[in-house]
């Protein structure tokens, strides 16, 4: 089952078993269930143990991104990776704005999210916390983000500085979205 609509039906059995299972169906997910589920936050918060260095993502990606990604991160089949900073903020409306990693997502922990939901493409899901921290590496690396040398888990992932961090505008709607 697609792992969205698990959730969904995760949260829906949560919410009627807590309302007396009025409807019959359904059950508290546990813990071991929920696992797999990770939604980290910018800061960090959210992110699971582990680490992985550039050189292991290097040899991964090798393997498990190439062949959609490309050798050199350029894309083909799937997504560009790195590339094209400072396109967005382009004043020719000839030249389309290149999002990638590297030039359009503002926090390193993103990366993370999506890769370990998404990622490879023929089993999402599939890859352990420390792979998904050393293809994290990799990519950064490769965008000259962070060193080659670089090894990153919870905290040093989310210590990184995204390229286009403060190429976003706040939501003026403080009203919908109050800060803590």
């Amino acid at each position: 089952m697609h792992n969205a609509l698990w959730l969904l039906l995760a949260v829906s059995g949560l919410a009627l078993a807590q309302d007396g299972g009025r409807y019959g169906f359904g059950s508290v997910a546990t813990a071991q269930e929920l696992s797999p589920f990770v939604s980290p936050l910018p800061d960090g918060r959210g992110l699971p143990p582990g680490s992985g260095s550039v050189q292991a993502g290097k040899e991964l990606y090798a393997t498990q991104c190439l062949a959609c990604h490309g050798a050199k991160l350029e894309g083909g089949q799937g997504d560009r990776l790195i590339g094209g900073r400072g396109s967005l903020a382009g004043s020719d409306p000839a030249k389309a704005p290149i999002k990638t990693v590297e030039s359009y997502w503002p926090y390193a922990t993103t990366l993370f999210d999506y890769i370990k939901r998404a990622m490879p493409l023929t089993t999402p899901g599939s890859l352990s916390n420390d792979q998904v921290y050393a293809l994290c590496a990799y990519i950064l690396s490769e965008a000259k983000i962070i060193p080659e040398s670089a090894t990153l888990d919870a905290r040093s992932l989310a210590a990184v500085k995204m390229p286009n961090r403060d190429g976003f505008v706040a939501d003026p709607r403080p009203e919908k979205f109050p800060t803590p």
